[in-house]
């Protein structure tokens, strides 16, 4: 395996550290106390910034306008981006349209990447990922009960979604519904792509998520699709695809989470640092540094990080050389792993930094609270640990068999 970076990543990613510290990271002052609209007027301004540094949507297929970033650069990437809430909109590869643009490339007609994919690397529109239900398991997508029945030419969409991401605003959505109830679980439901304007899409609200009801981009809408009519042609891949297609949608999309956690994790460590060094706690002029106790904290988390990102990385290697199907145990690993590892590093962060670490006087409680997600979505730890338990130990078993 070599981890090493390429020259021109080395110069990429300078240009991106560079401009996270001067242009995104003072942002988060209008993200966390100013106006929604204003805060979105500077991002675009920063996002055209970063198309004239030739940095726009690095990881999505250069014949429609990306850098094509391997899997690997991509991951380092999406952790210099990551140190702020905002990097992944402002360089033009925020969920859910990274995963959209990359199941559009693979699976859509050229009439489907003329109207949806080339408008949508481009950041003229926006788009969301519909397939959780409020009455059926997230972890279970077999059981969707949201249909998409063929009336003639068109699909007729009933059902009820919710934490559909960014569907405030956004111009189109990719619906996972099922079409065949009588097939085999697996092949089932279908990929649709609806557009948010069509007759029968239903924004009923942005679900509040811990005191936040968020807006654009930053919101999870709950979507009911009543009697919901669109072509047939805007099937996306074949009929019954919808498991395949969500599963290589999700893949390396964890990597784009991971290594965005780790970006997290990264500089809620530089600010615990920086805190412990500059908070004095006794008449000698000690500070929370001297204690044992921080000292602690600093070494595990440290080695935590180090190791998570290493997991990581290696993951998107196996990737690049072997296809997602080949990392399914890296992945899951990384998945569980990597969200435990920010959020412990978010939450010591705040203890070091006391009662400040609980305002929205710095971007910490933000993270504690919209990250928390990262041990459910795309997968909650205990079913990754439960599907990555039970194919090691059938290794086992089949070893001992043979």
């Amino acid at each position: 395996m070599d981890f090493q970076v390429s020259e021109e990543m080395s110069v990429r990613l300078a240009m991106i550290d560079e401009f996270m510290a001067r242009e995104v990271i003072p942002l988060e002052g209008e993200l966390l106390h100013g106006d929604p609209d204003e805060l979105a007027e500077a991002v675009a301004a920063a996002q055209a910034k970063v198309k004239q540094m030739g940095l726009w949507a690095p990881n999505h297929p250069v014949e429609f306008g990306g850098l094509g970033l391997s899997m690997v650069d991509h991951g380092l990437f999406a952790e210099a981006v990551g140190r702020s809430p905002l990097g992944m909109s402002v360089f033009g590869t925020q969920a859910p349209d990274a995963g959209n643009i990359e199941i559009l490339h693979k699976y859509g007609t050229p009439e489907q990447k003329d109207r949806w994919l080339r408008p949508l690397v481009d950041g003229e529109i926006r788009s969301c990922f519909s397939m959780t239900e409020p009455e059926t398991a997230g972890s279970n997508p077999v059981l969707l009960e949201t249909t998409a029945v063929v009336d003639g030419d068109d699909y007729v969409i009933n059902g009820q979604k919710w934490f559909t991401s960014s569907a405030d605003g956004a111009a189109f959505a990719i619906v996972m519904a099922v079409t065949d109830p009588d097939a085999p679980p697996h092949r089932r439901a279908s990929m649709i792509i609806v557009p948010t304007d069509a007759d029968g899409f239903n924004l009923v609200r942005n679900v509040s998520v811990m005191g936040h009801v968020g807006s654009g981009h930053a919101s999870h809408g709950e979507v009911i699709y009543q009697s919901c009519r669109v072509p047939r042609s805007n099937l996306l891949g074949g009929e019954g695809d919808g498991f395949v297609i969500a599963q290589d949608r999700l893949g390396p999309g964890r990597i784009h989470h991971c290594m965005r956690w780790l970006g997290i994790a990264a500089r809620a460590f530089d600010m615990m640092c920086e805190r412990a060094n500059q908070r004095v706690i006794g008449n000698d002029g000690s500070r929370l540094a001297d204690r044992q106790v921080i000292q602690h904290w600093a070494a595990e988390l440290d080695a935590e990080i180090r190791g998570a990102r290493l997991q990581v990385l290696h993951a998107a290697w196996v990737i690049d050389q072997h296809g997602a199907k080949a990392a399914r145990d890296e992945i899951s690993a990384i998945k569980f792993v990597v969200a435990n590892t920010m959020l412990k590093a978010v939450d010591t962060a705040i203890q070091v930094h006391g009662a400040l670490g609980v305002t929205d006087d710095t971007i910490l409680a933000y993270w504690y609270r919209h990250e928390r997600a990262a041990r459910i979505y795309d997968g909650a730890d205990e079913v990754h640990k439960t599907s990555l338990g039970r194919r090691l130990l059938r290794r086992y078993a089949g070893d001992q068999a043979g």
